[in-house]
């Protein structure tokens, strides 16, 4: 075991989180913890690395056991340092070996033939090169590309970046800091698809357990083999993905809603029994002896599935034109930041579109224009009868602050009665006396809540959503997704929730090379296209490669280039007109390519004479020596790295001119 709960209680307040939990994380664990918002997940997390001490039981951890943690309030965290510093901050004992060797190596040169001192510094030299340390700026690097950020962007300020860029370079440095145990309380919250995608593919080859708290149920099918589940101040666990969850869930509270069922048939016939004889001298020994049995009886609770449900009944007051927005020669720029040139599209009646792709691409903006709320040059024609509705953060502005939730939802013209407008709260999170809020006090997220509400229940027959599942919990936009799907109107939405978005959309969109291109289809349908051009794109390069040869040799004899098209895909490119200027820049990146090759054959010999010079013990006596040869094999180390980044830009150049059938 590496860490868990052991007969835990823990009440925060007078509310009670957990009682009489075990729980035990074991290597390998990738475990998914889940529950309805409010029940406490955030806080049993902080319960298991010690900022909050239980009532009642222990936490216990392995003696070696190293944690990460991720959660909201490291937003607190602030510094002037570059985002690669933050990030190298998780090698603190490779930052503290360089610093050590730097004292020891002042201290040798005042020193030269102190034998101890040359001991410890070469001690140290060892570790760090068992710490791989001379790479670390490598792989801090490589985490931050994974998890959005350019190049421009390694050598700014920390305290430059927003909240959610913030965020990923703490989970940039606790990824590097590969610890035994990672607890990750909504990671993606802050990440777009790409990000997410790149997160996913590193986390299912992590070698340590993983504990995530996540609302969206298409990450946690993909990373978790359990599920944990804070319900009703107990933890339940299934193996399984989160799927299997839900199904398993609803076997279990059938079983015991059966078992309640049947002991409540018995409990009531006893009761019968012992009313019926209890005065009867004959039988009261034996009425009291059933009264006893039924006093010791281990109860069965009634199953209570504590979850709102969402009935609304669309009602839109006018059906628009077959086209409801034509989008032609849209133009869109921040600067010299270009997101559309030239863009055009259509949205027709029906359509329920996803616009999706990484951050910064302009996908709000997109939203924005087609909203009219954004300047732009181009047309934009709206259809016959369209009535919009838009949520987004900005339309928090517009709530009355004096308005209870509910009197919100009243004066935002549905003419739905008081119970069908609590029914829809309840969906967004506000059950019971919640609806009698004053605005003014809602927090953020409830705000945000309130508003997508209002949205949602308007009488609009165009629906504008900007991350609309933000501050969601798992239900609530599995129902929030139903109910999208029963609308009979017309939706644009924005979102990074893919389980949201295969539920929902019927289109994509995503803006590739400053264009809107569209596609035709479901989420789903979408991802396995891609794949299937990725692997189409692959296929052609090697083949592109693998027939470089055979193409000159084709250009050279008639008789091969005579071969019919159909018969060899191939040959197709080999008829076409050759672009000689195009041939020619191939050729010298093919002679940069091979020359960059050899540069790094010769740093990697070179590397290795290095390393067998070091690993002779004699080398350590002459001092001079040795800090020549340790000086030298640092300088290749730093070449090599830059050789491969290089060499592999080069190739990546290379076989895309390939792939053109230069």
């Amino acid at each position: 075991m590496l860490i868990g709960l052991q007969n835990v209680t823990f009440e925060f307040g007078a509310r009670v989180i957990v009682e009489d939990a075990t729980w035990h994380i074991q290597p390998g664990d990738r475990i998914g913890l889940v529950g309805y918002n409010g029940t406490g997940k955030s806080t049993l997390l902080k319960v298991l690395v010690g900022e909050y001490q239980p009532s009642r039981g222990s936490v216990e951890k392995g003696r070696d056991t190293t944690i990460g943690y991720l959660h909201q309030d490291l937003l607190s965290f602030d510094t002037n340092d570059t985002i690669t510093e933050v990030a190298l901050g998780a090698f603190e004992r490779v930052r503290q070996l360089e610093k050590e060797m730097e004292t020891l190596g002042h201290e040798l040169e005042l020193h030269p033939e102190n034998e101890e001192l040359l001991i410890k510094y070469t001690d140290c030299l060892h570790e760090l090169d068992v710490l791989d340390g001379y790479n670390i700026h490598h792989k801090a690097e490589e985490v931050l590309h994974g998890l959005g950020f350019c190049n421009d962007d390694l050598a700014r300020p920390y305290k430059e970046f927003s909240g959610g860029w913030r965020m990923r370079v703490l989970l940039a440095k606790m990824i590097l800091q590969q610890p035994d145990v990672l607890l990750l309380d909504e990671p993606t919250n802050h990440l777009d698809l790409p990000s997410i995608e790149w997160l996913e593919k590193y986390l299912l080859t992590y070698k340590g357990s993983v504990v995530i708290v996540s609302h969206d149920k298409y990450f946690l099918n993909r990373m978790v083999n359990k599920i944990v589940e804070l319900y009703q101040r107990q933890l339940h666990i299934y193996t399984g993905d989160y799927d299997f969850y839900e199904t398993e869930k609803m076997v279990r509270i059938d079983m015991q809603q059966k078992a309640f069922e049947n002991q409540q048939d018995y409990i009531r016939q006893q009761e019968r029994f012992i009313e019926r004889f209890k005065a009867k001298a004959s039988k009261a020994a034996q009425a009291q002896s059933v009264q006893k049995r039924l006093d010791k009886l281990d109860k069965i609770e009634d199953v209570q599935l504590e979850r709102p449900d969402l009935r609304i009944n669309f009602q839109l007051d006018k059906v628009p034109g077959k086209v409801l927005v034509t989008l032609k020669d849209i133009c869109k720029q921040f600067g010299n930041n270009h997101i559309i040139t030239n863009g055009a599209a259509e949205i027709e009646r029906g359509d329920k579109i996803a616009l999706i792709g990484a951050n910064g691409k302009g996908k709000s903006t997109l939203l924005r224009i087609v909203a009219g709320t954004e300047q732009f040059t181009g047309e934009r024609t709206w259809g016959h009868n369209v009535e919009s509705s838009f949520y987004a953060q900005h339309q928090l502005e517009a709530l009355t602050l004096n308005h209870t939730i509910l009197e919100e939802l009243q004066h935002c013209g549905s003419r739905k009665t008081d119970p069908e407008l609590r029914s829809l709260l309840g969906a967004f999170l506000f059950g019971g006396d919640d609806v009698d809020k004053k605005i003014r006090v809602l927090s953020g997220g409830e705000k945000a809540r309130v508003a997508l509400a209002k949205t949602i229940v308007s009488k609009a027959n165009f629906l504008l959503l900007d991350e609309p599942t933000n501050h969601l919990d798992m239900h609530s936009v599995e129902l929030l997704a139903e109910a999208l799907n029963k609308y009979e109107g017309t939706i644009i939405f924005v979102s990074h929730d893919r389980f949201f978005i295969s539920k929902t959309a019927n289109k994509i969109w995503e803006i590739v090379d400053q264009q809107i291109k569209e596609f035709k289809g479901s989420y789903q349908e979408w991802v396995e296209w891609n794949e299937r051009m990725e692997k189409q794109r692959r296929q052609e390069e090697q083949q592109n490669k693998s027939n470089g040869t055979e193409t000159k040799q084709a250009n050279q004899t008639t008789a091969k280039a005579s071969a019919p098209p159909a018969a060899k895909p191939v040959e197709a490119v080999k008829s076409q007109p050759i672009n000689k200027e195009a041939q020619k820049e191939l050729q010298k990146q093919q002679r940069k390519l091979a020359t960059l090759e050899e540069s790094v054959n010769k740093a990697v010999a070179e590397k290795l004479k290095l390393e067998e010079s070091l690993g002779n013990p004699g080398i350590y006596t002459n001092k001079d020596q040795f800090t020549a040869l340790e000086s030298a094999y640092k300088q290749v180390q730093q070449k090599l790295a830059e050789l491969n980044q290089e060499y592999e830009s080069q190739f990546e150049l290379v076989m895309e001119l390939e792939s053109k059938g230069l």
